[in-house]
């Protein structure tokens, strides 16, 4: 069954040109996270205070922000998807759309990701509806879902859509090709460029990569296999995640995008960089540790010239809401490892004018 998944994406057309054919440099980009509460009314998507947020994503040096909004799953049991999230669907919707014109009249592009949220607490990865016509159910809900989001990215022009966020129960399966008529029907819809994002460790065995014109990944890669590991083992580490970007932008002949990258503020985050701390006993908040993890992840990066950029996960909406996460959480907003994004986005990278090194010819 793995032979003919991955022959059949072979057989995709290739579209690794048109990211270049766009014109844009890397990204450098910025997660703006939804206001979570709906006791906050006015302060999220499109708000005054997402203006402030925009701003200084924008002072940070940010070309990109990457705008996510939520539908709701109930359970892993794939039963559907529902649209409303914290606000009614079509509230959310002007609010969105609004969001992004906003970011545009500032000068920053826009990816957008719907994403997925699981009230039960589980990984969206592992959603298993268990029967043909439960998958059936499923993708026909869950394209309903994306295609309302597409219809929002195609009427406000956000550059990048997101097809779906660490699906891996359906697009490293035999499930894949059904996932490949939802990137259909995103393109008969939105007119952009289409990435996916995938999850770090799932990503070489995700065959739907043929379909995009970028390889999207969520990349908590973790760095280091032990605590209190140094710098250089860390800059270690984050040579072999640029190895890594190297033979997978190599593989599918097209460039590779981080489309999250974070780490909490705390010790060690580069060991388990998924892992919030909420569950581990009295964290300690050391911005120190999360600056370091930023810069031994980025600095290979910056060279190399197969790798279109990333999207820091996360800032939010109202910039002085801090009931959305706490201090040693993953916004880097205020600490030590906003000066080291300062310094990344204010560099040159190897991916700037991606034209002039041959990624259309070599995408043929």
């Amino acid at each position: 069954m793995r032979a003919l998944l991955l022959s059949i994406a072979l057989s995709l057309p290739a579209t690794g040109g048109a990211w270049s054919l766009a014109g844009h440099d890397a990204i450098r980009g910025v997660t703006i996270g939804p206001i979570e509460n709906a006791y906050h009314p006015g302060v999220g998507y499109g708000s005054p205070a997402y203006a402030r947020s925009l701003d200084e994503c924008a002072a940070w040096g940010a070309t990109w922000i990457a705008i996510t909004p939520f539908g709701r799953v109930y359970d892993l049991s794939g039963t559907g998807v529902d649209r409303t999230f914290e606000a009614p669907f079509d509230e959310n919707r002007a609010d969105v759309a609004r969001a992004i014109r906003m970011a545009h009249e500032r000068g920053l592009h826009v990816m957008l990701v719907p994403h997925l949220w699981v009230e039960s607490g589980e990984w969206r990865a592992e959603i298993d509806p268990g029967t043909e016509d439960g998958w059936a159910r499923w993708t026909a809900s869950y394209e309903d879902f994306v295609l309302a989001w597409a219809e929002v990215a195609e009427e406000t022009h956000a550059e990048i859509f997101s097809a779906g966020v660490e699906l891996r129960s359906w697009v490293t399966s035999g499930r894949a090709p059904s996932f490949l008529d939802v990137i259909a029907a995103i393109r008969r819809t939105y007119h952009g460029l289409v990435t996916y994002s995938a999850n770090w460790d799932d990503v070489d065995d995700t065959v739907v990569l043929g379909a995009l014109d970028l390889i999207g990944v969520n990349a908590f890669y973790p760095l280091a296999d032990r605590d209190r590991a140094t710098e250089s083992e860390l800059l270690a580490g984050g040579e072999r995640v640029r190895a890594k970007v190297h033979a997978l932008a190599e593989a599918w002949r097209k460039p590779v995008l981080f489309t999250e990258i974070g780490y909490t503020s705390r010790p060690d985050p580069a060991i388990r960089p998924w892992e919030w701390p909420d569950s581990m006993h009295a964290p300690r908040v050391d911005q120190h540790a999360q600056a370091l993890a930023y810069r031994a992840l980025v600095a290979p990066l910056l060279d190399e010239p197969d790798f279109a950029g990333f999207f820091v996960w996360r800032v939010y909406a109202d910039p002085d809401d801090v009931s959305q996460e706490a201090e040693w959480g993953f916004s880097p907003r205020g600490k030590l490892a906003e000066r080291v994004v300062r310094d990344a986005f204010a560099a040159k990278w190897a991916g700037d004018g991606l034209r002039e090194l041959g990624w259309p010819e070599s995408a043929r």
